[in-house]
């Protein structure tokens, strides 16, 4: 019976050891791919609630690219031109990421750039909301800061 109930704790180890390393992977095969931005939002930090401004692209600013490996690569492709038919790569920032998916935190490293974390609000298939951590500052002035929050479609 001793013996029964040792392997049974064991095994209880093992798999509550390996689910953290499971819900990354998962995490991490989900956020792989290209991603282009589609809202850019500023809502009020006093109650995570208020939008108090909003933008969409336009223009060849629609065919910037975030881009994710599960090797930890990432790289940002920015797109310039006039009137959005005649867009060009203007540019291509790579780096590093990192994930920790019990916090929910992406860290985006670009290139001679700093290490910049974002709070991953939603996370689907199609959809990457991300909460900026980093430059939030107060801008309705309830003397609270802002949060930036950057949607991302596939």
């Amino acid at each position: 019976m001793k013996k029964q109930l040792l392997l049974f704790a064991f095994s209880a180890l093992a798999l509550t050891s390996c689910k953290d390393d499971d819900m990354q992977a998962y995490e991490m095969d989900i956020i792989k791919g290209d991603w282009k931005e589609a809202k850019r939002e500023v809502i009020s930090g006093k109650d995570n609630k208020t939008v108090l401004s909003s933008s969409t692209p336009e223009g060849c600013d629609q065919k910037n690219t975030l881009f994710f490996r599960t090797d930890f690569y990432v790289s940002y492709t920015a797109y310039s031109g006039t009137g959005g038919a005649d867009c060009q790569v203007n540019g291509k920032s790579e780096g590093r990421y990192t994930y920790d998916a019990d916090a929910k935190i992406l860290g985006i490293k670009f290139d001679q750039d700093e290490n910049n974390n974002y709070k991953v609000d939603i996370l689907s298939n199609t959809e990457l909301r991300l909460a900026q951590q980093f430059g939030n500052y107060d801008q309705d002035g309830d003397k609270i800061p802002d949060v930036t929050y950057v949607t991302y479609k596939r």
